[in-house]
């Protein structure tokens, strides 16, 4: 692969996650390969350089400008990886600063003004961020050494926990640092915006994690700091890098700025045809038009993980408003429903099965949250159910290595009803009643009432002895009503804004007469059909959608391995890159 070639596929490159960021990274190893830049047989050797830098410490050290540092080992960084270009040299950190040293380690007085004394929260964005920031009195400042006083051209150098993170200092303003943070004064002859971009490669980064020392809080300490091996460059070449790196490093910027303009457009893209969907419209005929105009876009404009999340719920919320199925006048409205089920409850109370209930509440015109089509019924849940009920506190005495499956919070799930069975706990129920109320069947709803209310469950057929404990309600809905339409709708906004409503206390709770009292909008029982069928094919679209993301997002990064690991090899001249970016 060509360097035109290679910024082709740039934007493709940048779809790939983490992409941009990786990039940087690339422009950094490639800066501190030597290819980068073409080299310049005329330039002076980086072992002269070298030279001159221990001559000019000498002479300060004479001077009693700075102190004669102790020779240090150079770590035992493995340079076999890349070998570096003619007429650069290898050092040790120590080697080309006039001192490597840190933020003074008493603790220090605090003032109301004075000079700001950063730690390193105001560095992490690898900007100096005075903002803020405490003071110290000026007695302090002016007491410390001259060397832990950072001036312009000195680079700062974090040390511990978020450890690696080079900032120029930019400007004289007066500041000290905390001990947690490295202070490194390059000499006169370094080029510190070279020394800094080398400082921030992967290269550098990982010779700090290799002396990094500390389990819960890494630190790098000085010494091993002093050691860091570094690839140095002519000086000239060094300034022909710092250019070309600034200007890569710009066009990483563009970018990341078209990638987010992109991602906007595609947003709102996004969010005008699903809020279409959303909004009652005047003429059915028109929003059944963009209605299948959307879904039949749906490749096209959803193409990230949020979107498909925001296209599920716009499924369910059209599933529960009468959007989704056409109605059909032939359907047995949902009146006649609510009678049989009325009659059935009677039915079952009057044999024994099922206790009376209290009256429930009448709907209200402010319980009517939209219009449902004609055929459609607002009710109560607990007019649909036979049992709406909770566990006791006493199960963990029952807990077993085998036995029933012991349903808890951690089972049920945030956004769907599907039963989360990766770590079960089992019980031996016991004889009395309590096994005998909270024993689950094929067809109850589980929904979490402290906590976070509102993770749903759904018991599936087949599914064996179980049992809830008091954070979960069971809710066992009629015969006629077994289907999964309940289930649907509790997954829906619609539904999750009623769990969250009246949420009480610090723990937040969900009563269960709160449970039945939840407000369902109820199609004839035929169109319930109807919509479990079309939310399954939608569903099912959407899961293929976000697999095509996934294997795009997966295609863009090996794409993006391939492209870093061509250019690395020694077939492609990537100063050509350089130059044509």
């Amino acid at each position: 692969m060509n360097a035109e070639q290679l910024l082709q596929h740039f934007e493709r490159i940048s779809e790939a996650p983490d992409a941009l960021p990786r990039l940087r990274r690339f422009i950094l190893d490639l800066a501190v390969r030597g290819k980068l830049v073409e080299q310049d047989p005329s330039d002076e050797p980086a072992s002269e350089l070298l030279k001159r830098i221990a001559a000019e410490k000498a002479r300060l050290v004479k001077d009693g400008r700075i102190k004669k540092a102790e020779a240090v080992a150079n770590l035992t960084a493995s340079f076999d990886v890349f070998c570096v270009p003619t007429g650069w040299a290898v050092s040790n950190l120590q080697s080309i600063c006039q001192s490597v040293t840190d933020g003074d380690h008493l603790p220090p007085p605090k003032a109301e003004t004075g000079i700001p004394f950063l730690v390193i929260g105001n560095v992490r964005s690898q900007k100096i961020e005075f903002e803020g920031s405490r003071f110290v009195p000026n007695s302090y400042y002016d007491a410390l050494d001259s060397i832990r006083r950072p001036r312009s051209g000195d680079l700062l150098y974090t040390l511990v926990g978020s450890y690696g993170i080079p900032v120029l200092v930019r400007d004289d303003q007066p500041f000290c640092v905390q001990r947690h943070i490295g202070i490194l004064r390059p000499s006169a002859l370094i080029n510190v915006g070279f020394l800094a971009r080398a400082m921030e490669s992967r290269f550098a980064y990982e010779q700090a994690t290799a002396c990094a020392t500390g389990i819960a809080q890494k630190t790098v300490s000085l010494s091993g700091l002093r050691k860091l091996m570094l690839p140095l460059p002519p000086l000239a070449e060094q300034h022909r890098i710092v250019v070309k790196v600034d200007e890569l490093m710009s066009l990483c910027d563009q970018l990341e700025a078209a990638k987010a303009e992109r991602e906007k457009c595609r947003d709102s893209l996004v969010a005008a045809s699903l809020q279409g969907l959303n909004q009652p419209a005047e003429k059915e005929a028109a929003f059944r038009e963009h209605a299948r105009f959307t879904f039949n876009n749906l490749p096209r404009i959803t193409t990230r993980a949020v979107h498909i999340k925001q296209l599920r719920q716009t499924i369910l919320n059209l599933a529960v408003r009468g959007k989704l199925v056409e109605q059909a006048p032939s359907d047995e409205p949902a009146s006649e429903l609510l009678k049989r089920i009325g009659a059935e409850k009677a039915r079952l109370v009057k044999a024994g099965k099922i206790k009376r209930e209290k009256p429930l509440p009448p709907i209200s015109q402010s319980d009517k949250a939209f219009e449902v089509p004609s055929g459609w019924e607002w009710v109560r849940l607990g007019d649909l159910t036979m049992l709406v009920t909770s566990g006791s506190r006493d199960w963990a005495k029952h807990y077993s290595n085998n036995g029933a499956i012991f349903v808890r919070m951690g089972n049920l799930s945030k956004d769907h009803y599907r039963l989360r069975l990766d770590h079960i706990q089992r019980v031996k129920a016991p004889a009395d009643g309590e096994g005998t109320r909270t024993r689950l069947e094929p067809g109850d709803i589980l929904i979490s009432i402290t906590g976070e209310v509102g993770m749903l469950g759904l018991i599936p057929d087949g599914f064996g002895e179980a049992y809830i404990n008091q954070h979960t309600a069971m809710v066992r809905p009629v015969a006629a009503m077994k289907g999964r339409y309940l289930a649907e709708l509790f997954r829906s906004q619609f539904a999750q804004a009623q769990f969250k409503e009246p949420q009480r206390g610090i723990k937040n709770s969900f009563r269960l007469t709160d449970v039945t009292q939840f407000v369902v909008p109820l199609p004839p029982l035929a169109e319930q059909h109807r919509i479990v069928a079309k939310v399954d094919e939608l569903m099912a679209i959407c899961d293929q959608l976000e697999t095509q993301i996934t294997a795009t997002e997966q295609d863009s990064r090996r794409f993006l391995e391939s492209v870093l690991a061509d250019a690395l090899a020694p077939g492609i001249d990537l100063r050509a890159v350089a130059q044509v970016a």
